[in-house]
């Protein structure tokens, strides 16, 4: 090979952002490239990233992992959606589902032709046009080949982790226990030259992925790369997590109930439920939050609270030198979408597809971070809008999110949507236009107009369209098995 061609891969922390890369790189480079991670079992790590977006389908199915067997490694249970309580109001109900609601037309998304309806007195709710949220709602769930939901996962992420590490291994992924040290760089070029562990010794590499947390050990605490903040449009900065006994069966979806102060989440899997209470400090204590959680969940608690601190923004480089940040090394967006696992997966994938044969990274580097700042933005405005479109006033914590400064690419989303009815669509963007409407819809908005081109259908056409969409969706359901039952044949553990 050249002197410059790029041979080795070090891999700096374990977890699930670890595990997920050298899962990852094993399947697609691991012929042409050796790959060490490593990690201490005397760190321990977040792993309370236990609710997914569809994408980790694709991400398991490159990986080639049975979808049943993984499941039963992970105490997965089927995710169809997040259920949102009191966000728009303190009384509000609704889910953001992974399903596409109604039938668009070329020029018109299928809201408008709802608003029309609304008007001509056909009151039905948004909802009731998506076979997923209706499914979710009532706690059903099937796949087969004449029926595919669209669905995402909740998972044990300590046992996913623990799950990719033996196909990792087996794939032929050196680990190597130890702490690290120092970081060693080129006096000349900044560029990292190897790790130094706790005992002395030298993990050289040429190529290095930081999965080392909060800490970013090597991204920051070596490279110095920055952080942008974020904490003045997501100001919770705290989160209290437990683990409980389950007591019913579970549901298809995560609930995300909000309180006076933040939110907390209930995401049921297969042997326990996940519990977290997410808050501003500004507005609430950690023994005021500990106890809420405490107070609030099913069934006994089987884990010991945790605190956990953070700070929501991004590095201002996920690729710096020849280090890629991966994880929370790389920054936060707070768990209310479960957007985290996904901004892992897809920074591996976004890192394989650049990867560089040289040392020469440059213009690759340049990309990536333009195409990681453009993702983690458009999820960043994604997460606000729940925020700051909300009729609370129970508390200075809502006061403060209603009438925060937002960024202007949301503003003029929020605009366009209030005045038109537009539901803007980035190319490449992780939510599409049926998530943005129906988070919008469920947080209050109601557009001055619509589309005119849903008039060149006649009034008893609509009407016949709306009927019998909405017929077809609630024999489907009726027809589903319970989420219980479908877990119990298909991947129960």
């Amino acid at each position: 090979m050249e002197p410059n061609t790029i041979q080795k891969i070090v891999i700096a922390g374990g977890g699930t952002a670890g595990w997920m890369a050298a899962a990852a790189i094993a399947k697609q480079l691991g012929k042409v490239m050796e790959v060490v991670l490593i990690e201490s079992e005397q760190i321990g790590t977040i792993a309370v990233g236990e609710a997914t977006i569809p994408p980790i389908r694709v991400f398991n199915q490159l990986l080639g992992i049975d979808e049943p067997t993984f499941m039963r490694a992970t105490s997965a249970t089927f995710k169809l959606g997040i259920e949102f309580e009191g966000w728009g109001r303190s009384d509000s109900r609704y889910i953001h589902s992974f399903g596409k609601t109604g039938q668009e037309s070329f020029f018109a998304d299928f809201h408008h032709f709802w608003l029309r309806g609304l008007q001509e007195g056909h009151h039905a709710d948004f909802s009731e046009y998506c076979l997923e949220l209706q499914a979710a709602k009532a706690g059903k769930f099937v796949k087969t080949e004449q029926l595919n939901l669209n669905y995402a996962f909740h998972l044990d992420a300590t046992a996913y982790a623990k799950f990719l590490r033996e196909y990792s291994e087996r794939a032929g992924i050196k680990r190597i226990e130890g702490n690290i040290a120092k970081v060693h760089k080129h006096k000349h070029t900044g560029d990292i030259l190897s790790l130094e562990l706790s005992s002395g010794e030298q993990i050289e590499g040429d190529m290095f992925i930081d999965c080392t947390g909060f800490k970013g050990l090597l991204i920051e605490q070596a490279l110095h790369t920055g952080y942008e903040d974020w904490s003045h449009w997501l100001p919770c900065d705290s989160a209290c997590v437990v683990q409980s006994e389950c007591v019913d069966s579970p549901l298809p979806y995560t609930r995300s109930i909000a309180h006076d102060a933040g939110w907390r989440w209930q995401i049921p899997l297969q042997h326990r439920e996940g519990n977290g209470l997410v808050y501003c400090s500004r507005y609430l204590s950690e023994s005021e939050a500990e106890k809420r959680l405490l107070d609030s969940i099913n069934g006994s608690a089987i884990t010991a609270p945790r605190q956990l601190k953070f700070t929501t923004g991004r590095r201002l480089q996920a690729w710096n030198k020849n280090c890629v940040a991966l994880g929370l090394s790389s920054g936060f967006i707070e768990p209310l979408e479960s957007t985290s696992i996904h901004l892992i997966m897809s920074g591996i994938i976004r890192f394989i597809r650049m990867f560089p044969q040289s040392t020469d990274m440059q213009s690759a580097r340049e990309q990536y971070n333009k195409q990681t700042k453009l993702e983690i933005e458009q999820l960043r405005d994604f997460i606000i809008l729940h925020y700051h479109l909300t009729d609370r006033d129970d508390g200075q914590f809502w006061l403060y999110c209603k009438q925060m400064s937002i960024p202007e690419t949301l503003a003029h989303r929020i605009a366009l949507f209030k005045q038109h009815a537009q539901a803007m669509q980035i190319d490449g963007e992780i939510f599409r236009v049926d998530s943005w409407t129906q988070v919008m819809f469920g947080q209050g908005i109601m557009p001055k107009q619509y589309h005119p081109i849903v008039h060149a259908m006649s009034a008893p056409e609509l009407a016949a369209f709306l009927s019998n969409y909405r017929y077809k969706i609630q024999q489907t359901v009726e027809k589903l098995p319970s989420h219980q039952a479908f877990i119990q044949q298909y991947c129960s553990r």
